[in-house]
């Protein structure tokens, strides 16, 4: 058998099969099986990290309400963005909840990094967020463009 890394590195399909090694539930005995990558990605897809989460880039200028492009919303509920007074703003979920204790929100700041959304407050229903400019140390209206949030509600 040739040494694992002589093999040509190539592009995954999901069709693609991969060796791997099983556990047999009644002899516990170790096989070596076949896996897709199909199946590697569904069962990746399905495992829970112990929390749920929504991930979205968020922007927004002058008094408009903040547009949030979804990247993934694994929550349960949809999470609305508004407006409430100049740099600050509130993240409403509906349905779910998030738990007290229990929600961390992250955020990663774009554009020029010159203003950036901080959270403040955490309820069962809403997040508020206040933006800040850097340079002045006043709230403003502008979430710079692909200013990440993630919010991640744990179990």
């Amino acid at each position: 058998m040739a040494i694992i890394y002589s093999y040509p590195q190539g592009t995954p399909t999901l069709s693609d099969n991969v060796i791997g090694s099983q556990i047999d539930p009644i002899t516990e005995e170790n096989k070596t099986v076949q896996f897709t990558v199909g199946q590697i990605a569904g069962f990746a897809n399905s495992y829970s990290l112990g929390y749920t989460v929504y991930t979205a880039l968020i922007t927004q200028t002058g008094t408009a309400a903040p547009v949030a492009t979804i990247l993934q919303n694994t929550t349960g509920g949809a999470i609305a963005w508004t407006r409430t007074a100049t740099g600050r703003y509130l993240a409403t979920i509906s349905t779910a909840t998030y738990t007290a204790n229990k929600t961390a929100v992250l955020v990663t700041p774009g554009g020029s990094g010159n203003k950036i959304l901080k959270p403040e407050d955490i309820t069962t229903t809403a997040i508020e967020f206040y933006n800040i400019n850097t340079q002045n140390g006043n709230e403003s209206d502008v979430i710079e463009a692909t200013t990440t949030v993630e919010i991640r509600i744990y179990a």
